[in-house]
């Protein structure tokens, strides 16, 4: 290496160390370059400090400092972002960015807010989340192909392929691209680093509507009435045979699970839950559930008791 490319080389490690977005800007015009898989996975982990799966506090407050100030064309210090501009900057880009309004920015809005390789962009699905964990679990048993509880790298490389296919883009992305757009949703979404996706992680892969479990009146804060049963009843008897079974019994257990696990489960997990709903409503043998022990389970997770709704 010469000395001018050493000298070229030194100067990228220090703008690195001092503000890690701006090796991905255009020098001249200072517009965000288009990252990579591989790119976007550093700047992720860069600010994710934590490894909890969201930019938040501390992080994001660095992350909006240092990318502010690297559009700059003179290299002024994150630290030159002051607090009130910060805490104005933090409101516009939330208002803009945080989509769920939780105050804290997941992979998903950090992919919407930086610019990627196309491809690559469409396999993160937030324009079209499932409708319910009733598809979740038809998607999740066509690609567990083992059946062994986990979606493992090659399983996870069919369902990217086939979502490529889906978008008409398949053609597009070389075998050494699916292979690299694998291995970074991969660290992405396996949040314990087993080399694999269980439940939990696949579900943020792969994102619901909403969880309808989730709603207030769920949860005591009201009286459950006939419409709300039968509302949960047809989200998910979705084949309207007059019973949850299969996967709609499997998804229905799996928003369940969400109230009680919140970000960690797994098929495991899954199937002692079953196995404990089952044989809490007086039909273990089944495995299927009526309306009417579908409104036992309910009143239960409701805290209301059934006289009390008669």
């Amino acid at each position: 290496m010469d000395s001018a490319a050493a000298a070229a080389a030194k100067r990228v490690q220090i703008e690195k160390a001092h503000n890690f977005m701006r090796q991905y800007r255009d020098p001249e015009s200072r517009e965000l370059k288009k990252l990579s898989a591989n790119q976007f996975m550093d700047v992720w982990a860069h600010y994710d400090k934590d490894g909890n799966g969201y930019i938040e506090g501390t992080e994001l407050d660095g992350f909006l400092r240092e990318f502010v100030s690297s559009a700059n064309a003179t290299d002024i210090s994150p630290e030159a972002v002051t607090d009130t501009m910060l805490e104005e900057l933090k409101s516009c880009f939330m208002e803009a960015y945080d989509d769920n309004q939780d105050g804290k920015i997941d992979i998903r809005e950090l992919a919407q807010l930086l610019p990627m390789e196309e491809n690559f962009l469409l396999l993160f699905r937030f324009d079209n989340p499932l409708e319910s964990s009733v598809e979740f679990m038809k998607i999740w048993r066509e690609y567990d192909t083992d059946n062994s509880g986990y979606i493992e790298a090659d399983e996870l490389k069919n369902f990217l392929r086939d979502l490529l296919k889906e978008a008409k883009k398949i053609n597009d992305v070389s075998e050494d691209k699916l292979i690299e757009y694998t291995d970074t949703m991969l660290q992405v979404f396996d949040a314990n680093k087993d080399g694999r996706l269980q439940l939990s992680e696949m579900a943020k892969l792969l994102p619901v509507k909403e969880n309808f479990l989730c709603r207030q009146v769920f949860k005591g804060a009201t009286k459950l009435t006939k419409e709300d049963i039968e509302k949960v009843f047809s989200l998910y008897d979705r084949d309207n045979s007059g019973t949850i079974e299969n996967e709609e019994l499997k998804g229905f257990l799996k928003d369940l699970l969400e109230l009680v696990k919140k970000d960690d489960y797994d098929a495991q997990d899954l199937a002692a839950f079953e196995e404990t709903i089952m044989r809490g409503v007086g039909h273990d043998k089944h495995g299927k559930i009526s309306r009417k022990e579908l409104t036992m389970i309910l009143l239960t997770l409701a805290k209301i008791s059934p006289e009390d709704e008669q």
